[in-house]
C-alpha cells in the first residue's frame, strides 16, 4: 500500500522530469523518500552526473543543507559538491513537506559544470587579463527562525533512522551500525544529537559517546 508520503513525492515525479530534460543531460534530477534515511532515494534521472542510485541514501543534506547559513524557506541553491573522480557539480535540494507540514523528502538538482568550466579557461586565454573587475557582496543575515527548522528536521531525520531499525531489540553491533550510518550522514553536527539519539535508543549519552569512538577506532582500521 502506497503511503501518503510516497504519494505526495510522486507527484513531484513531473517536475523531476520536466527539469532534467529542460537543461540536459548534465543535470541530474534526484528525489528522496526522507521517511526512509536508509534507502532514501525513490527517483533518479540522468543518474550518471553523480551515480546515485534508488535504494541509496542522502549523502549532503545534513552537511551541505541544514547546516548552511544560506539555507533558508526548506532550500539551498547553488552549492558546489566533488564527485569521487573530483568533477565539481553545481546543486541546488528543496525539502518536500506533508500536509501536516513535516519534512517528507528532497528534490535534488544536481548539474555538472565542468564543461562550462573548460569553456571559461578557454575564453579566458583568449582574452586580455590585463583588466581586473572587483565585485563586492554583502551578506545580510536575516533574523528568523531558520534555527529551530534545522532542529526540527534533524529530529525528524532521528526518529526516522531509529523507526526504521529493529530498536528495541537491536543488539549492541547493530547499535554501533547503526550510530556508524549517522555519524556518515552528518546527523552529529546537529546541536543536541547526540541527546536526542541517546533518548530515542533508550541508551545513555555516555553509551553513544563511547560507539561514536569504537566506529571512529573501525574508520582509522579501514
Amino acid at each position: 500500500m502506497i503511503t501518503e508520503a510516497r504519494q505526495i513525492l510522486n507527484s513531484y515525479i513531473p517536475i523531476a522530469k520536466t527539469i532534467a530534460k529542460m537543461f540536459g543531460s548534465q543535470c541530474e534530477v534526484v528525489i528522496h523518500d526522507l521517511t526512509q534515511p536508509q534507502s532514501s532515494v525513490i527517483f533518479t534521472m540522468n543518474n550518471h552526473v553523480t551515480g546515485r542510485e534508488i535504494g541509496q541514501s542522502f549523502d549532503h543534506l545534513v552537511k551541505q543543507v541544514l547546516l548552511s547559513d544560506d539555507f533558508k524557506e526548506d532550500h539551498l541553491a547553488g552549492y558546489d559538491i566533488e564527485t569521487a573522480d573530483h568533477r565539481t557539480i553545481k546543486s541546488s535540494t528543496t525539502l518536500i513537506r506533508d500536509t501536516q507540514q513535516q519534512v517528507i523528502g528532497a528534490l535534488c538538482i544536481n548539474c555538472d559544470i565542468n564543461p562550462m568550466l573548460q569553456m571559461r579557461e578557454m575564453l579566458d586565454t583568449l582574452i586580455s587579463g590585463n583588466t581586473v573587475k572587483k565585485i563586492r557582496h554583502e551578506k545580510v543575515k536575516e533574523q528568523d527562525d531558520s534555527i529551530e527548522n534545522v532542529e526540527e528536521i534533524a529530529d525528524q531525520l532521528i526518529q526516522k533512522i531509529i523507526a526504521n531499525s529493529p530498536h528495541p531489540f537491536m543488539k549492541r553491533h547493530e547499535k554501533i551500525e547503526l550510530i556508524r550510518f549517522m555519524d556518515e550522514k552528518g546527523i552529529f553536527l546537529m546541536k543536541g544529537s547526540v541527546e536526542k539519539v541517546a533518548e530515542q535508543l533508550g541508551i545513555s549519552k555516555v553509551t553513544v559517546y563511547s560507539y561514536l569512538d569504537e566506529v571512529k577506532k573501525q574508520i582509522s582500521k579501514e
